[in-house]
């Protein structure tokens, strides 16, 4: 056999360049092209129910993006980030009201907006970390919650606020495929953002507060700095997840961004996997469909056996648990999350029959 037919076995990197890719292999990059060009044709292919789920599952794996970078690559904590998600739902409704600022300008403005509370309450959380930060930014949540309650000029008070239809070039996106498309175009925007933000030198500097601060702080990399940067830039994520959220219902109410939705955020990085762009959209995949999925075993349950009819009243509570006994189990069974599961696999199948 002549050295012109043999081929490498492995995945091998002769520069920096090919290290730092996007996409970590070709056949990577051709499933994400295939996914993208499925969803585009999503509208074609499922009912609008479907699409009302994809939906929600881009506007929160928007948000779940802002709080991995803060959680899973700089090693914070954030249980104020339903709070932050609310600012922008209320800023970008506010802004289109007040300054009638089109509503595809003002959902980036509310971003950026968000973006500034972050850092202000990131520059006293930047300086603590492990249960005291987890209490600041707790406060974050609380003090944000009261200011949604109160500041009637910016959100309505306790009547809440109308979010105005999202028009492009005269075209209302007054329906779930319309509003789809835009929700996707932020998605894949946001995870590009991300995943470059990983290559970079700032990124990668998150990624040493993360690991070991005092060691990141010895190679000249400014702590303070850092930890202030990755508040901002959840903050980011998660003020454009909010405003998109915020004009997909048509209308923000303070009542929708407790803590709740903020264990929930936390709970989709954890189940997709820390630090891990794809983790992320996964695990906002998993918490969308799993009340779904409850509720359908639920009425399984109950039209096969009557005797389980009493679960009826329960569907709410079961929905709600589903969620905490999905955290626990994946802590116990699966801390590295989806993301890291899906790897391996795909490992396996690439070194078959030597999977181990």
């Amino acid at each position: 056999m002549s050295s012109t037919s043999l081929r490498p076995c492995g995945d091998f990197r002769t520069t920096y360049k090919a290290d730092q890719s996007l996409f970590p292999t070709k056949w990577i990059f051709r499933w994400s092209v295939i996914g993208l060009l499925v969803l585009l044709c999503s509208p074609l292919l499922v009912d609008e129910y479907i699409i009302s789920l994809l939906i929600l599952v881009g506007i929160y794996g928007i948000a779940a993006l802002g709080l991995n970078v803060l959680v899973g690559m700089t090693g914070q904590i954030s249980l104020g980030h339903s709070a932050f998600f609310g600012f922008g739902a209320f800023s970008s409704a506010w802004l289109n009201t007040t300054t009638e600022i089109p509503v595809l300008i003002t959902i980036p403005l509310a971003g950026l907006m968000t973006t500034a509370v972050g850092l202000i309450f990131g520059i006293p959380a930047a300086r603590i970390k492990g249960l005291y930060l987890a209490i600041a930014t707790l406060a974050s949540q609380f003090i944000l919650e009261d200011f949604f309650a109160r500041a009637n000029w910016f959100t309505g008070g306790s009547s809440g606020s109308v979010a105005e239809t999202a028009m492009f070039f005269g075209i209302p996106l007054d329906t779930d495929i319309r509003f789809f498309y835009l929700v996707l175009f932020w998605t894949v925007v946001s995870c590009i953002a991300v995943a470059n933000l990983k290559r970079s030198r700032d990124g990668r500097a998150l990624v040493a507060v993360r690991d070991h601060y005092l060691s990141a702080e010895i190679m000249g990399i400014n702590l303070t700095k850092y930890r202030i940067l990755a508040f901002g830039i959840s903050s980011f994520f998660a003020g454009l997840g909010g405003a998109l959220f915020g004009h997909y219902l048509g209308y923000v109410s303070a009542e929708g961004f407790t803590i709740i939705l903020s264990i929930q955020f936390l709970a989709m990085i954890i189940i997709g996997g820390l630090g891990s762009v794809p983790g992320a959209i996964m695990g906002a995949v998993f918490i969308v469909l799993l009340p779904e999925v409850m509720e359908a075993l639920v009425s399984l349950v109950i039209s096969s056996a009557p005797i389980f009819s009493g679960l009826e009243s329960g569907k709410a509570y079961i929905k709600e648990m589903s969620i905490g006994a999905a955290i626990i189990l994946f802590l116990i069974f699966e801390p590295d999350g989806l993301a890291h599961r899906c790897g391996q696999i795909r490992k396996s199948i690439k070194l078959y029959p030597f999977s181990y």
